[in-house]
């Protein structure tokens, strides 16, 4: 296949790139700044707001898949949020327009969204059909509303778009766990190793996650399945208490200790790392009803044991890392 991925160069895309060349596929990256990436990777520059010469590429594409929009790892300033949300809908909305465009339009647009979208809860699992999707909960900082609505906004975009002879799906997606450097594994395992990942504000806030194997595994299946349009939550259906999360992560990683933090301690180390709270504090409980539905089997369905693939790997990985460092000499 053909598949083009506009904002091709985060975590989740290496992902996705390195699965899809390594088959065979052509990947085609859209990105406002090409950089070296896998072998048989192609770049094409775009600024994710205005048609250029990168919709030729989307023209008789089998698949579009964008994960284009500015990282949620950043202080919710109302700069930040009012980015995340341009940067979200104004992508959107310009895929949308090539593909509108293209003689030959892609047979299937997946979108990518948030967990984010449903509300902070913790008395049952929102999936697709039951789900409630959030707002102003009580209890919860006001700007937490906004991300929501960023989340609808950016689902909106795609449903608007004129693409009748495209399939298009949005990829409701939880944390997704992988052994990369940045990515959210990384920042956990960190806080772990240091003796910091105990509870946070009580550690009864849900956590969705899905292991980076199932997201891939799931998004071919997507692409694969013709009847599937709409929402689709990529989640695993383990999902778990912050506090169970990291405990299961201390023990792979072998620091018996997990100090636990208060709100406003959270709030302290969010700021010292030029994060925000939300994705430490909000409960997102998140079930895959479709996915299940489809009859996708999750290859680690439950967090021990991906936490013990994910730890073995990471370690391997630095490893390899060391392994290849040149020795230092006397003189250098």
């Amino acid at each position: 296949m053909k598949i083009v991925i506009p904002g091709g160069t985060g975590q989740v895309e290496g992902i996705l790139r390195r699965a899809w060349s390594t088959r065979g596929h052509e990947v085609v990256v859209l990105s406002r700044h090409p950089e070296q990436l896998e072998e048989g990777v192609r770049h094409q520059v775009w600024d994710g707001r205005t048609i250029g010469p990168w919709a030729e590429e989307i023209d008789g594409a089998d698949v579009v898949v964008n994960l284009a929009g500015r990282s949620v790892s950043c202080r919710y300033t109302d700069a930040n949020l009012r980015q995340m949300m341009d940067s979200r809908v104004e992508s959107t909305r310009v895929v949308g327009e090539a593909i509108a465009r293209a003689t030959d339009p892609p047979k299937t647009w997946l979108q990518m969204s948030t967990a984010t979208i449903y509300a902070h809860r913790f008395d049952a699992p929102n999936d697709e059909a039951t789900g409630i999707i959030g707002g102003s909960e009580p209890d919860t900082p006001a700007y937490w509303e906004f991300s929501t609505r960023i989340a609808k906004s950016w689902e909106a975009e795609q449903t608007a778009a004129a693409t009748p002879h495209t399939r298009k799906v949005a990829l409701r997606s939880a944390m997704v766990m992988s052994p990369d450097r940045g990515g959210v594994l990384d920042v956990l395992l960190t806080m772990a190793r240091l003796g910091l990942g105990g509870p946070v504000a009580g550690g009864e806030q849900f956590v969705s996650w899905i292991h980076e194997r199932d997201f891939v595994r799931a998004c071919d299946l997507l692409i694969e399945r013709a009847d599937i349009s709409g929402p689709v939550n990529m989640a695993a259906p383990g999902a778990l208490p912050q506090r169970d999360l990291m405990r299961a992560l201390r023990t792979e990683a072998g620091m018996p200790i997990g100090l636990p933090a208060t709100a406003w301690m959270a709030e302290i180390g969010a700021w010292v790392m030029r994060t925000d709270t939300e994705l430490l504090l909000k409960s997102r409980r998140v079930a895959p009803g479709r996915l299940l539905e489809a009859g996708f089997e999750f290859a680690l369905p439950e967090w021990k044991a991906a936490a013990r693939d994910l730890v073995a790997r990471t370690r391997r990985r630095r490893n390899q890392s060391h392994r290849a460092r040149p020795a230092r000499t006397m003189e250098g």
